[in-house]
């Protein structure tokens, strides 16, 4: 009987060690609401953006020549933001997991090596959504439509 529950404790444990190897860091606040029409928080984006992500990403969200190749490290280089990416083809909690988390965390593959910094204690989770709320306002209005339609999906 011992036996038992001290095999059935060990599981029990396991299994939430797991679950926090797996899953920790890797929510988005609840209803991760992107706001492309408050022009205060795209105000914000547009800054914080210029500041941490355009170095990489472009001053137009244009992205880095090659984007879809591996660079000479074996790593992607920074893609557009623009409607010319695929930043538009994720949900806001994608969007908001990568950028806070980085993308190991997002696909569980701790080990995955890329260039894109993790901002989890750099930036805060408001201008997180900011900055996304300032790339989805740049988009064309049928872009932004097709993003609003995915979003309401979820």
């Amino acid at each position: 009987m011992n036996r038992t529950i001290g095999l059935g404790l060990g599981a029990v444990v396991l299994a939430g060690a797991a679950v926090l190897a797996f899953g920790w860091g890797t929510w988005a606040p609840a209803q991760t609401m992107l706001m492309p029409s408050d022009p205060d928080v795209v105000a914000l984006g547009q800054t914080v953006y210029a500041e941490n992500c355009a170095s990489c990403h472009g001053a137009n969200l244009e992205g880095q020549p090659d984007w879809r190749s591996p660079g000479a490290d074996g790593r992607l280089p920074a893609p557009p933001h623009d409607e010319t990416g695929h930043t538009w083809h994720h949900d806001g909690d994608t969007l908001f997991r990568l950028t806070k988390y980085g993308t190991g965390a997002l696909i569980g593959d701790p080990g995955y090596e890329s260039n894109m910094p993790i901002y989890d204690g750099v930036l805060t989770d408001d201008e997180i959504i900011a900055v996304l709320s300032y790339i989805k306002s740049t988009w064309p209005q049928d872009i932004r439509a097709r993003h609003d339609d995915m979003e309401n999906r979820q």
